[in-house]
């Protein structure tokens, strides 16, 4: 007979993602990791829309494991979203408000900027249309016409 008694304790999520979900609470303010946890869920499945290519699988290398899959899960969307246009879609699959999933996303991205490093958040970027910069906390600098 086999006992379980002394089978190691399994634990919901790695190590990583464990500080993610703690650094969001942080930077977030939120009041448990739970609520911490359905801001990453909800920000990072809505990025795994937008984000494509090799930037979309870079960044998913530099995340914690249970992020990256939440990330590459999605498939991405053939229209990008402008980033108030991205808040917008946030708000109405989540029910939020805008001031709360704007809150919710520059809270995320703040910890996926940390991950991901000035190199690869320049290219992601790039790569994305208008309003992003300023959800990651960037400044949004556009040329003269």
């Amino acid at each position: 007979m086999i006992s379980d008694r002394h089978a190691p304790s399994q634990q919901p999520y790695g190590r990583a993602y464990e500080q993610m979900l703690e650094k969001v609470r942080y930077e977030g303010a939120y009041p448990t990791r739970e609520r911490a946890e359905e801001a990453v869920r909800l920000v990072l499945g809505g990025l795994g829309r937008q984000l494509t290519g090799d930037e979309r699988v870079d960044l998913a290398g530099c995340l914690p494991l249970e992020a990256a899959r939440v990330l590459t899960v999605q498939i991405p969307d053939t229209q990008p979203l402008t980033g108030f246009a991205f808040v917008k879609d946030l708000a109405s699959r989540s029910g939020a408000s805008l001031a709360t999933t704007r809150w919710d996303t520059g809270s995320v991205f703040s910890a996926v900027a940390a991950y991901a490093g000035p190199d690869l958040l320049t290219r992601i970027l790039h790569q994305l249309p208008a309003g992003y910069p300023l959800l990651f906390g960037r400044a949004e600098l556009t040329q003269a016409a």
